[in-house]
């Protein structure tokens, strides 16, 4: 399973590299590919670049702030969770989001 995914908080110094890094080891727990660009106030980090986001089975907002660079997942399904939610359980974040797209 590919996965990519957006994490961003009102700073970004905080929440967005402890989510970002919160996901991709509980992806690399669960056996999934999962990378997340990091959007803050000192721009991003870890862009995804197009090719990535080609190759992705699902995208991953862990945010309620607006994202900007949206137009690289066109046609991709988006799921979007609360920041905390994937701090606190990154690994049943991932779960249920897989499963939710496995559904359709």
């Amino acid at each position: 399973m590919n996965i990519v995914g957006i994490s961003a908080c009102p700073a970004g110094l905080a929440h967005t590299p402890m989510a970002a890094k919160a996901l991709e080891l509980a992806g690399k727990n669960l056996g999934y590919n999962v990378k997340m660009e990091q959007q803050g106030m000192m721009g991003p980090v870890h862009a995804i670049t197009q090719e990535e986001a080609n190759k992705a089975d699902f995208v991953l907002i862990a945010s309620d702030q607006k994202i900007t660079g949206m137009d690289r997942f066109k046609g991709k399904k988006v799921i979007r969770v609360n920041i905390n939610t994937c701090i606190e359980a990154p690994e049943a974040v991932l779960k249920k989001c897989v499963e939710a797209v496995m559904a359709k």
